[in-house]
């Protein structure tokens, strides 16, 4: 079996370089540029979209939880709280 193995990959090893010899500058640009750079550059450019997707997606949660609540929401509750401290501050005898 590992015999056969062998001779098969010797046998396409001068498959390969019997057909390196023959190709034309259009096929050795198309080897090089679209199957190997554009699969890398393909490969980068969508880790970098994964990246700033999840960055925004990150933003806006943070975004939509700084302004859940409306601020008239939180003006009512700021003077409800200021009254109940200065409550507090009258009984334990500061006057404001």
């Amino acid at each position: 079996m590992k015999r056969k193995i062998k001779d098969a990959e010797k046998a396409l090893e001068t498959q390969v370089i019997a057909k390196y010899k023959t190709l034309t500058e259009s096929e050795i640009k198309v080897l090089v540029v679209d199957d190997k750079w554009m699969a890398t550059l393909e490969q980068a450019v969508k880790g970098e979209m994964d990246r700033i997707s999840q960055r925004l997606t990150q933003r806006i949660k943070e975004l939509a939880e700084r302004y859940a609540t409306p601020l008239p929401k939180l003006v009512t509750e700021t003077a409800m709280l200021t009254a109940k401290v200065d409550a507090h501050l009258k009984k334990m005898g500061f006057d404001i």
